[in-house]
């Protein structure tokens, strides 16, 4: 073999190597996208006091469908500042979980369970600004979404 054809081959093995790197998703790290949604449209969350007002239904969209081991919703302040913050609604998975593509804050998830033996989820306050933590395999995600309250628009 020629000296050109040495140089052409070692050119077209580097500039395949780039593509495969910049190019496709080989060698990135999977991610989860999450899509937080407040609709306003029937209550969701029954009365619990006699002065609290229903709220909206907060729906989650993912990229995929996704086989969660943890879903975990906590007040972001309380994520800011305590290490170990009280969850508002936490399921995790006792074997195996369905593989899923959105959920709804506060329906059980097949294959999941309360962490908490009997525990409800929290109702959502007004004008409070939560996360979600979830959890598939070796894989961490979470967002922030705002409740408002019933009298506002949905953001």
């Amino acid at each position: 073999m020629t000296r050109n054809g040495i140089v052409l081959i070692i050119v077209a093995v580097i500039l395949a190597g780039i593509y495969v790197v910049e190019f496709t998703d080989w060698f990135r790290k999977q991610t989860i996208q999450i899509i937080p949604q407040v609709r306003p449209m029937r209550s969701s969350n029954p009365r619990r006091n006699p002065g609290q007002e229903p709220g909206y239904p907060v729906s989650f969209t993912f990229n995929g469908k996704y086989q969660f081991t943890s879903v975990k919703v906590v007040a972001s302040d309380d994520l800011a500042t305590n290490k170990y913050p009280a969850a508002l609604w936490h399921l995790i998975s006792d074997s195996n979980s369905v593989p899923i593509k959105y959920l709804l804050y506060g329906y059980p998830i097949k294959g999941m369970k309360p962490a908490l033996a009997r525990a409800k989820p929290e109702p959502l306050q007004p004008d409070v600004t939560y996360t979600l933590l979830l959890e598939c395999g070796n894989m961490k995600a979470s967002t922030n979404f705002h409740y408002p309250s019933v009298g506002a628009s949905a953001k």
